[in-house]
């Protein structure tokens, strides 16, 4: 082979060996390049998909990519709806404050009956004139019936779903000033049960108590401020030595008694005093110190507050926390009053606050189910 051919041939070896050297550096220097925001789809959605709420919010600041998919996995808790009960007729209205959106649903089922307490989704009712009790799920129409039961003036709550086993009723009323008597039932029983228990004053029961179930126990919120426990395993009724909440002598006015909302959220007792020419105070129940301290935040937390029953909700939408939402709607449907922790002020502005003129009865605060639309 002639010197000139050979060294034709060791140009082309050499350039084939550059271009492949340079082939890889290029494959290299784009491997160095790639970023957490180059990750394939199907495993950013895997991994997004995993994370609490707060770590997602906080992932999806990271570019927009990021941002498109975490919105799309992000798991937000469901709001409660204002379930309204007609004066008359059988057409009941379900109001979603997180869509601002109102449905309606016939119910013949719930004639003749008046709303006692809900939770999880499952409405406990009662009809004056037969005094059957029962419950009822709204959305899957299901009716569990209970035993009679005459209810006067007293209220009643429940522990969880009726379809539970571990599912308990409870009701206390004022016999005298040193004795309540307090009503027990279970779905399946024949009979409530009714025990008079010792009562230390100043707790007096009345139909504006506020009654909640937490950490087994039902709290039960006097007229007066004055908390009282009930154990339905131990059967054992006491009275707090827990001075009631301390508020500015105005939310004491007109109705004030029907400005008080009570629940619990994760363990803790929570109480919200409103007042029609200030804003609403929440006191936590510090069960070590045994008193009420005032909160300024609620963490993130959304409450919801109405006369029957009143529940919390963490995760929910950035708008709704550290809010809390009354059981009244404003601007034909599209706005439910709701109060700032973080701006301390009601939304939306000039709007009355007096709970003392609304009727108790007239809607409460209810689960709803993740596919309305099946119940339509």
């Amino acid at each position: 082979m002639s010197g000139k051919r050979k060294r034709k041939l060791k140009l082309l070896s050499d350039t084939i060996t550059d271009n492949r050297r340079s082939v890889d550096e290029m494959k290299s220097e784009h491997l160095e390049l790639q970023s957490w925001a180059d990750l394939p789809a199907e495993l950013l959605e895997l991994i997004l998909s995993r994370l609490i709420l707060a770590d997602n919010i906080r992932a999806s600041s990271v570019c927009k990519r990021w941002h498109s998919v975490a919105s799309d996995v992000r798991v937000v808790s469901q709001s409660p709806w204002l379930m309204y009960f007609p004066k008359f007729g059988d057409c009941y209205e379900f109001y979603d404050p997180v869509q601002r959106k109102t449905y309606t649903l016939e119910l013949p089922e719930l004639n003749g009956s008046r709303v006692c307490y809900t939770k999880d989704g499952w409405l406990l009712l009662y009809r004056p004139r037969t005094h059957r009790v029962f419950f009822f799920n709204p959305f899957t129409r299901e009716l569990i019936k209970l035993p009679r039961f005459e209810m006067t003036y007293q209220i009643v709550a429940f522990s969880c779903a009726p379809t539970s086993p571990d599912c308990v009723l409870f009701t206390v009323k004022h016999v005298s000033p040193t004795v309540v008597a307090i009503s027990t039932c279970y779905p399946g029983a024949t009979e409530w049960t009714t025990i008079n228990h010792p009562n230390r004053l100043p707790f007096v029961s009345s139909i504006w108590n506020k009654l909640v179930f937490c950490n087994g126990l039902f709290y039960c919120l006097s007229l007066t401020g004055w908390l009282g426990v009930f154990d339905p395993v131990e059967c054992i009724w006491s009275v707090l030595a827990v001075p009631p909440p301390k508020c500015p002598e105005n939310f004491f006015a007109k109705n004030w008694w029907k400005g008080k909302f009570m629940t619990e959220h994760g363990g803790d007792i929570l109480v919200i005093y409103t007042c029609c020419s200030e804003n609403p105070i929440i006191f936590k129940l510090d069960q070590t110190l045994m008193k009420w301290e005032e909160m300024r935040t609620l963490d993130g937390v959304t409450l919801f507050a109405s006369f029957l029953s009143s529940h919390s909700r963490t995760d929910l939408i950035g708008v709704m926390r550290n809010n809390v939402y009354f059981s009244k709607v404003r601007f034909y449907g599209k706005r439910c009053i709701s109060f700032s922790l973080d701006d301390y002020r009601y939304y939306p502005r000039k709007q009355c606050h007096d709970w003392g003129e609304q009727d108790p009865f007239e809607n409460i605060w209810i689960e709803p189910p993740k596919d309305f639309s099946a119940c339509m």
